[in-house]
């Protein structure tokens, strides 16, 4: 792969996706998103990986969806409803569909803040390591949209947990999210990438067809009580945020809601 953000390696039976891109806190631009994808196919069609690792560099997991150009501020960008359906629907929903759906192990290791979009880049992984210093969050409320594109909160959290921290848009800790089930282990910062590959090495001493099918129980499982049929039609409730957002401020997203999200990123 030749990408300028994101590297796909190969350690033995491990294939490790990095995402490299701390100097805007790995937040994901529609290049990074394709550079992404990329890497996700490279490592399901290299018959040496058994186990995927997905890592990024940096202090922080992720900042979500790149809208450093978007600003309330700024110029607005022209916004066509169609268009922008069609955009995230392939390259936001589907994407972290298609990443889940990969049929080998899959375990991201997260550090620092993730925050909104950047829960799309764990929760497709099949376990979640997380160091002391994690924070999840999803402050999208903030611009009058009912949360991210993938709504696997209820999932992850419980209908009551999803709730308050849709409602709230505050962040919870690593061992917080480890009580919830959302996350498997908490270890210190220093330990998260060895601890993440040794894990990862333990699981690739399995046999490749056990383990894709032990995966496959488990997500048709979830399927069957209805996740993916949520997820589709909580994805169509967050377009309808967005139509709301343009009618109301003459802008996609809500940008005074976004100049505040920004301010409350910046304030923790």
């Amino acid at each position: 792969m030749q990408s300028e953000h994101v590297r796909f390696e190969v350690d033995g039976h491990v294939g490790v996706i990095t995402l490299d891109r701390p100097e805007a806190a790995n937040a994901q631009s529609p290049q990074v998103l394709t550079e992404l994808d990329e890497a996700w196919r490279a490592a399901d069609a290299d018959d040496r990986v058994k186990v995927i690792v997905f890592t990024t560099n940096g202090r922080h997991f992720s900042a979500g969806h790149d809208m450093s150009r978007t600003d309330a501020e700024g110029e607005r960008p022209e916004w066509k409803a169609d268009d922008h359906y069609d955009w995230e629907t392939r390259r936001y929903l589907h994407y972290a569909k298609s990443w889940r759906a990969v049929p080998k192990p899959s375990i991201a290791a997260v550090q620092g803040k993730c925050i909104a979009a950047g829960l799309m880049l764990c929760w497709p992984c099949d376990l979640i390591i997380a160091a002391e210093n994690a924070e999840f969050s999803d402050p999208v409320l903030y611009m009058g949209i009912r949360g991210i594109e993938l709504h696997a909160h209820t999932w992850e959290f419980g209908p009551r947990k999803a709730k308050e921290l849709l409602f709230t848009g505050d962040a919870i800790g690593a061992q917080e999210a480890k009580e919830l089930g959302m996350v498997n282990r908490v270890v210190p910062l220093a330990d998260l990438f060895p601890t993440t590959m040794t894990l990862a090495r333990r699981i690739a001493q399995k046999d490749a067809f056990a383990l894709r099918l032990a995966k496959q129980a488990v997500n048709h499982t979830m399927d069957v009580q209805g996740y993916t049929t949520a997820v589709d039609a909580c994805f169509d409730m967050h377009h309808f945020g967005h139509a709301r957002a343009a009618l109301v401020t003459g802008g996609m997203p809500s940008l005074a809601g976004l100049s505040s999200m920004k301010q409350k990123g910046k304030n923790e």
